[in-house]
């Protein structure tokens, strides 16, 4: 190949014809010869005559050069021109392309991808034999080398693996290889101990170079929940520089749609690779959510799933009293009820049978002695939380008196040790602000809160590290001791309102949900889960994306236990009786590092820049200059229409017009699209001059009432308005390729001088700085509305306050609402016409999801008749449309036909894209045929299409 900077030449040879160029000039120029000239005095009787037919005497110079540029380009086009040409890589012999095709591979798959199919090209071209291979999945036995073109095919079912090599899987295959070959080995990037002895393996077959991405990969932890808080820590390979990423608590809302019901930024620092990031969310949101990741970073390392760490608690009660009938505000469990039933279940009877249901907290309210304490503290030991709260018994007890005690976090002060009144304290106590490593640390303190009376704890050494929170005077209130993987804490006060108002106070329930989140079991190990068979119910595939599991082998207890994830033991969420236990890429422990490479080993990065190719287009500016040599024949040879007099050109200049025209033509076929006249489907664009305004109104009506025309408001901001064609173009499309509905190009429509009569349908988006239209607009709009007219108003912010009242652009809405003539509205019934209009929809989604979509009341007497499914309304078709899902956004494609804006990912995105669709095709057809769908007619066949 031949480059000459930017644009190379795959058949240079063929340049050498250029060099033809000045001997084809000169003999267009001598052929046909110049006639002589002799000066007759006859022929001024010839004057002022017209001959019809005319020949030129020569060849003009700008003809010529025409043509010489048409051959020119005819050559160059034949030589094979390409920009931005690619060094070829050399070598000899087969070549294997190694990927490393894990889960850190997925961020920037597509790059690595296209690095590997410019290799095994290259190959193909030097006449290499090539083989493709994961360490994932590698075969059985050696690569199978074979020709490029049978390779490329196989390259599009790669996919990254979400988990890393098996070391012995890829040691064994290692000792296995034979033959000398080189290779390509595409790396994640991560460091590993499996590496070194593969990297010898190859080098002693032949050269290795590595192929690498420049950025850093990305990780999540798993979340770690403790005193109330969910941690969560991401990771990257490397400390560069200062960096936010976004993590995202995904789970399913009320009505079952799954969205990001939280989200907060975690910060790199400088040189550090690992950010934290503390997140609080209420208990019912806690619930719900059912996976972590990080925003924008396509891969399952990123991403994190639950399991039954945020299930709703297990709580014991236990009252060392028994409730007095009709004194429920003395009971001692009372309040513990009222804190905990929203957020946790709850368990009653002896201690003996609540051990037995394993659960994960166990509150003993003023229990002074536990029968058989080495069950309990076996339970506490695997996790379990006791939590005591002192009382009168207690108090009078010596529980605790002189040694310790293995059930109470603190030794407690013989005698005395109720006290309170004015003869101890003088006055109540109340809280001190709670430390910085106490559990309870940033919940604001209330001056209602007062301890009249408390157990008072003796001191000692470790008390001051095993205080959690204490009164103004520094005696302790709660106290905490850890014991194994559990932990004991003693509240020194009762869990009634006898010895202080914590109870009736709003903290106290914070401060239980902090200690109940605490009380988490620890991940379970291999003896834990011995014996048992877990199912898998979703599964996580390399860029993250969950979806069920399907009929996949159990896998054993044992296996779930190393928390590794491998061919046989996927990513994902699995099922082993009533416990859920998730599986990630990455584990509490888990640290990332780049791989080191040793010196003799090339490192390279994944840029590839595409060539492209340029002989098409030079051949259609041959054609085109083709053309304009004929035109110019015929306009030299008097065969063309003669301009009138007094506007004649000059043939030179009108060739030169035609050579701009090609041009012009060529650069636009080069970039894909046609180039649209000024105002050309614009909104707002001039269709005539001034003084043409009754033309242009009867054509404006023509054109807008022969065919089906949507249109648009004009809202003055170009960007929105700009969306909104595009919307509605794209919508256009779809109504002719599905429906028999032919609409014709969109419009935009100004609510001040446009009529609207001729649009069956407006689609008004909503922007917080568009004018108040005016009276006469009003007036106008109205007349729209009552001649069976339909707006959709969409405010494009989701509907996030109801009908859009408490957004900006929902309260725009209203005032630009307010003067129009517009029914009672309600969202959108199960059985109105609109959700089987063309296709039978329950949701109306556009970029966003909202459920609530708003249409005119059915009448109040309206009633659905025995048998029937469907009420009968033939109401006529609803005038306005109330959303915020941003329809626009949705419809909209590009000039080449794809999607102007991103909408969820994968194929949820494409499903909600496409349920947009179906909604604008139920809309249009709603408004052109009316309540049609809504006559019992058509029940029989609607029936046959729900399936009843």
């Amino acid at each position: 190949m031949l480059s000459l900077g930017a644009i190379g030449f795959t058949a240079p040879w063929l340049l050498l014809a250029l060099s033809a160029l000045p001997v084809l000039w000169l003999l267009l120029r001598v052929v046909p010869p110049a006639p002589t000239r002799r000066r007759f005095p006859g022929v001024a009787l010839l004057l002022g005559l017209r001959d019809d037919e005319t020949q030129s005497d020569k060849t003009p110079w700008w003809l010529l050069l025409l043509r010489m540029v048409a051959v020119a380009a005819l050559i160059l086009a034949f030589a094979g021109p390409v920009l931005n040409p690619q060094p070829r890589e050399g070598g000899r012999g087969p070549l294997l392309v190694m990927l490393d095709a894990t889960w850190a591979d997925a961020a920037d798959w597509s790059a690595r991808m296209a690095r590997v199919e410019k290799a095994v090209e290259d190959a193909g071209r030097a006449g290499r034999p090539v083989a493709v291979l994961a360490s994932t999945d590698l075969p059985p036995g050696p690569p199978v080398f074979r020709g490029a073109d049978s390779v490329l095919p196989g390259l599009a079912s790669l996919a990254p693996a979400p988990w890393a090599p098996d070391p012995g899987a890829l040691e064994n295959w290692a000792t296995g290889l034979e033959g000398d070959f080189a290779t390509f080995w595409v790396s994640d990037g991560l460091a590993r101990g499996s590496r070194a002895a593969l990297l010898d393996a190859l080098e002693a077959r032949g050269e290795v170079r590595v192929f690498e991405s420049p950025g850093a990969a990305l990780a999540l932890r798993p979340p770690v929940f403790e005193d109330g808080a969910i941690a969560l820590t991401a990771l990257r390979t490397r400390g560069d520089a200062a960096r936010t990423v976004t993590l995202a608590a995904r789970g399913l809302d009320p009505a079952g749609v799954e969205r990001v019901l939280a989200s907060a930024e975690a910060e790199f620092a400088a040189g550090e690779t690992e950010a934290e990031l503390s997140l609080s969310l209420p208990p019912e949101m806690r619930n719900r959510v059912t996976r972590f990741e990080m925003a924008g970073v396509a891969s399952a390392g990123a991403v994190s799933l639950t399991d039954d760490a945020l299930r709703r608690r297990e709580v014991a009660l236990i009252a060392g009293r028994e409730e007095r009938e009709g004194l429920q505000l003395l009971s001692p469990l009372h309040y513990l009820e009222q804190a905990l039933a929203p957020t946790a279940d709850l368990l009653r009877g002896s201690l003996d049978d609540v051990l037995r249901a394993r659960p994960d907290v166990i509150v003993l309210a003023d229990v002074a002695r536990v029968a058989e304490p080495a069950e309990l503290l076996s339970w506490i030991e695997e996790g379990g939380l006791l939590l005591r709260f002192a009382g009168p018994r207690l108090a009078a007890a010596d529980t605790g008196v002189g040694e310790d005690d293995p059930l109470l976090p603190v030794r407690l002060r013989a005698g005395g040790r109720s006290v309170g009144g004015a003869m101890s304290w003088g006055a109540p106590k109340a809280l001190e602000p709670f430390a910085e490593d106490s559990p309870f640390y940033g919940l604001p303190l209330s001056n209602d809160v007062q301890v009249t009376a408390q157990v008072l704890a003796q001191p000692d050494p470790e008390l001051a590290a095993r205080t959690i929170a204490e009164l103004t005077d520094g005696t302790p209130l709660v106290t905490r001791m850890r014991v194994g993987e559990g932990q004991i804490v003693l509240f020194h006060v009762t869990a009634n309102a006898e010895w202080s108002s914590l109870p009736l106070s709003g903290l106290f329930v914070q401060m239980l949900e902090r200690l109940a989140v605490s009380s988490r079991a620890a991940q379970p190990d291999a003896a834990d889960l011995e014996g048992t068979v877990w199912q898998a119910v979703e599964t996580m595939d390399g860029f993250g994306r969950v979806a069920p599991a399907g009929t996949l082998p159990g896998v054993p207890g044992t296996r779930i236990a190393s928390g590794a994830p491998g061919p046989d033991m996927p990513p994902g969420l699995y099922v082993g009786g009533e416990r859920r236990l998730a599986v990630n890429v990455t584990g509490p422990d888990t640290v990332l590092a780049s791989a080191q490479w040793p010196d003799r080993i090339p490192v390279e990065g994944l840029g590839v820049s595409r060539e492209t190719p340029l002989g098409g287009i030079l051949l259609s500016l041959a054609l085109l200059l083709v053309v304009a040599d004929i035109l110019g024949v015929l306009g030299l040879s008097g065969k063309l229409p003669r301009p009138p007099r007094g506007r004649r050109t000059r043939p030179g200049r009108a060739v030169a017009g035609i050579v701009a025209l090609a041009l012009s033509a060529g650069l636009a076929a080069w970039s894909g699209g046609p180039v649209l006249a000024q105002g050309a489907g614009q909104p707002g664009a001039d269709a005539a001059q001034p003084g043409d305004a009754e033309q242009v109104d009867e054509q404006y009506a023509v054109a807008a009432t022969s065919e089906v025309v949507l249109a648009h408001v004009i809202t003055g901001n170009a960007r929105l308005d700009e969306i909104a064609l595009a919307g509605l173009d794209g919508l256009s499309q779809v109504l002719f390729s599905r429906t028999s509905i032919e609409p014709a190009a969109p419009r935009g429509v100004n609510l001040e001088t446009d009529e609207l009569s001729f649009f069956p349908f407006l689609y008004w988006p909503i922007t917080t700085d568009q004018p108040i239209p005016s009276d006469e607009a009003y007036a106008r709009l109205n007349r729209y509305l009552r001649s069976g007219g339909m707006i959709l108003f969409d405010t494009r912010d989701a509907d996030l306050g109801g009908l859009g009242a408490q957004t900006p652009n929902g309260r725009k809405l209203q005032q630009l609402a307010r003067p129009l003539d517009i029914p009672p509205l309600e969202p959108v019934p199960e059985d109105h016409v609109l959700t089987r209009t063309f296709y039978l929809l329950q949701d109306f989604p556009g970029r966003h999801t909202s459920r609530e979509v708003w249409v005119e009341a059915a009448p109040p007497d309206a009633e659905q008749v025995d048998g029937m499914p469907f009420r009968n309304l033939n109401d006529g078709v609803t005038p306005v449309v109330i959303g915020g899902n941003d329809w626009s956004a949705a419809w909209a494609s590009d000039n080449r036909g794809g999607a102007m804006f991103p909408i969820g990912r994968g194929y949820a995105g494409d499903r909600q894209r496409e349920l947009a669709f179906r909604f604008g095709v139920n809309l249009i057809m709603h408004v052109l045929t009316g309540n049609y769908k809504s006559d019992q007619v058509h029940v029989p066949a609607l029936l046959d299409r729900l399936g009843n």
